[in-house]
């Protein structure tokens, strides 16, 4: 089951506040952190206090702002685009609000979310790229918290690279054709020679090498990754594969991936369903080999994000094939399949010293010819064996499996949506399995993990498969349970 992004209760934006007026009314601490922020802008800043105290009187003398040493009036207001109620009392604050809205301003109550129209950010200022980072009023440390991370990110050279990008803006459009190579340019000038020049301090240098990238606008070839997504908690995703979902032009997903992961993805890369579910795939692998070799012909960087890892039972091998005879540069990167993030839920160990040293991951779809598997064999031997996509199969391995001479009683694990907050687990024996196969409200990804080392699993928040068996059976003598 995949987890749905929250939805935002107050949405962030910048507003323009150049030669504008904004409004503080108050005259204590509230008002002077207001002031300390807002003075950071450009905005006409009015300061409406009665009594100011003095380090808000010597800060407005310090950086030039208004002070209007009055008792509050709806005249303070006029003309302003946001108005701030840091009066320390909430009456008087509700009196500003009402009168902000009376005159269709926006408003924020200091530490009064209940009354806010907008929420003050904490503030990382690179002027003029501005990271603002905000909790709706409900975590202001929280926000403070990542403001402290995003800063120690953000080499104070930061801003003057931003100023020199927005001077270079007008040339890129004219001589770097739009699409993948503008972004590729705007990558290297970011990440490349003109941003080490500036954080070295050297801005004519920073000039130059940006200069010298405009003269490199020929042709690049396109570039696909195939990405493990993971079993489906996006915090499980690699650091690479985030890297990339946020520097691709297109993202080709297959079904099991969720949105929360695709969302990591930058906002406008094409994104690209090409379903693959159990009996209702959207399109062939055939099809899809062929779109990935189209979309690296085209100079397109691409990420192939595959649920798991690509290299387990993700016929990531075709693609490669199809992609090195097109002659299309390609990479893997690998993700947590969903046999580890199983195991992880139930703190199961897959190896353990003295029970079982060797590890077998299969679909089980194998079982159903005449001879034995090699994998069943070394089930029998003591190997542990993670069947993905277990739930219809799952009577055909448990009965195979007994007839070659695996005990009954050996250790079952079963986890629906592995590593999600919604996943469901149970547990039972070789014997209990079968019951499974039955068990039709088990519509996420079903992985089973046979073997002795099961024994040592958590079984806390786990359903015995013997119970389901036992409903069946009632059911079929006509038994209301």
């Amino acid at each position: 089951m995949s987890r749905t992004p929250a939805k935002l209760n107050a949405f962030p934006l910048f507003v323009r506040v150049e030669d504008r007026s904004v409004v503080i009314v108050g005259s204590g601490d509230e008002a002077l952190a207001k002031a300390r922020l807002l003075a950071q802008s450009s905005a006409r800043l009015r300061i409406v206090a009665e009594a100011p105290e003095p380090e808000l009187r010597a800060l407005a003398r310090a950086q030039g702002l208004s002070l209007v040493e009055e008792t509050f009036t709806a005249a303070h207001l006029e003309g302003a685009v946001l108005v701030f109620a840091a009066t320390g009392d909430q009456g008087e604050d509700r009196r500003i609000v009402a009168e902000a809205r009376r005159q269709g301003v926006a408003v924020n109550a200091v530490d009064r979310p209940e009354l806010c129209d907008f929420f003050t950010p904490a503030l990382v200022n690179r002027a003029p790229l501005a990271v603002a980072i905000g909790t709706e009023g409900t975590g202001p440390v929280l926000a403070q918290m990542v403001r402290a991370k995003v800063e120690a990110m953000l080499p104070p050279s930061t801003g003057a690279l931003a100023a020199l990008a927005a001077s270079f803006r007008d040339k890129a459009e004219r001589l770097v054709p739009r699409g993948a190579m503008r972004r590729i340019f705007w990558d290297r000038f970011f990440n490349g020679a003109p941003a080490r020049a500036m954080s070295q301090g050297d801005s004519v240098r920073a000039h130059a090498e940006a200069e010298r990238l405009l003269d490199d606008t020929l042709p690049r070839e396109g570039h696909v990754a195939l990405v493990g997504a993971g079993p489906g908690a996006e915090d499980l995703l690699t650091l690479r594969a985030h890297r990339l979902l946020m520097e691709c032009d297109a993202i080709v997903h297959d079904a099991l991936v969720p949105e929360a992961v695709i969302a990591m993805g930058r906002r406008d890369a094409e994104r690209i369903p090409v379903g693959k579910r159990k009996n209702c795939h959207s399109r062939t692998q055939a099809e899809i080999n062929a779109l990935l070799v189209r979309l690296g012909r085209e100079g397109k960087r691409v990420v192939r994000l595959k649920s798991g890892d690509p290299l387990v039972f993700g016929r990531a091998g075709e693609e490669m094939a199809a992609l090195r005879d097109a002659g299309i540069s390609f990479e893997v990167v690998p993700g947590v399949t969903s046999a580890l993030a199983a195991a992880a839920d139930f703190g199961l160990p897959l190896t353990l010293r003295g029970v079982s040293s060797s590890l077998v991951f299969t679909t089980g779809h194998d079982l159903k010819g005449n001879s034995l598997p090699d994998w069943a064999k070394l089930a029998i031997s003591g190997a542990t064996v993670a069947v993905y996509m277990g739930r219809s199969v799952a009577a055909d391995v448990a009965g195979r499996l007994i007839e070659a001479g695996l005990s009954p009683d050996t250790a079952v694990a079963v986890v629906e949506n592995a590593s999600l907050s919604g996943c469901r687990q149970f547990h039972g024996t070789l014997a209990d399995l079968p019951s499974l196969e039955a068990r039709i409200d088990l519509d996420g990804p079903v992985m089973t993990i046979i073997g002795d080392a099961v024994a040592g699993a958590d079984f806390s928040r786990s359903t015995p498969l013997a119970l389901g068996r036992r409903v069946e059976c009632q059911e079929l003598d006509g038994v209301t349970t």
